[in-house]
């Protein structure tokens, strides 16, 4: 789909392609061959499902910036010929024509993804249009801070995971949408075989209808 002059595809599971010229991948897992090649390649946690080297591998290009936290920097070094960056929440990149924002991202009450390793989310801005992808993470504090980019003349996509178990379910992920105020959320974390459902996307966008958000489900490509 096409938002301003970004366009946004999902690549399934919590991976997505994000493109206005450049083009950024975030956590890629069992991509097609349509993914193609990234210019920058963004990685939010070290789990399979989100550092998949096979899958770095085949949307990296000679040069590729890679932007993850430290617990993935062993296995990104086993890629040649991409350039590395270690990144924390907080950490800001300006990459000339796109700046991209390390955030929190972890569980409040669940062991899957605690506060203290590290992990993070994305915040993405391409000319007026900003796109923040949650990382595995819960509704958390620190996703109020975010809800001003709407307010800024920005164009504001939110990608919320909604499957539950090791993140926000759908309810959840409605309650965030609710404090995001995006101008579009978009549902991932499902449909890979890890966990979640289309079912659950479903149901996160019914709940967002009814909290009068903007919501749709991407096909994968």
């Amino acid at each position: 789909m096409r938002v301003e002059d970004v366009e946004i595809q999902f690549l399934g599971h919590s991976g997505f392609l994000i493109s206005n010229g450049k083009k950024v991948v975030i956590d890629p897992y069992n991509v097609s061959e349509k993914a193609g090649k990234a210019d920058i390649i963004l990685v939010t946690h070290s789990h399979y499902d989100h550092c998949s080297i096979k899958d770095i591998e085949k949307t990296a290009k000679e040069g590729s910036i890679v932007i993850m936290p430290a617990d993935c920097q062993s296995k990104i070094t086993r890629i040649n010929n991409v350039e590395m960056h270690v990144v924390e929440a907080g950490d800001e990149i300006d990459l000339g024509g796109l700046k991209v924002e390390a955030v929190a991202a972890y569980n409040k009450d669940k062991e899957f993804h605690p506060k203290s390793e590290g992990w993070v989310g994305y915040v993405v801005k391409m000319g007026n249009v900003v796109v923040y992808h949650t990382g595995d993470s819960d509704f958390i504090p620190e996703m109020q801070k975010l809800s001003g980019h709407g307010k800024k003349g920005n164009q504001f996509v939110a990608l919320l995971p909604v499957s539950g178990k090791y993140v926000m379910d759908a309810e959840e992920a409605s309650e965030a949408a609710s404090v995001l105020s995006p101008d579009l959320a978009i549902p991932m974390h499902y449909g890979a075989g890890v966990a979640g459902t289309v079912d659950d996307a479903e149901h996160f966008v019914e709940l967002c209808k009814e909290k009068n958000i903007k919501a749709e489900i991407l096909e994968k490509i």
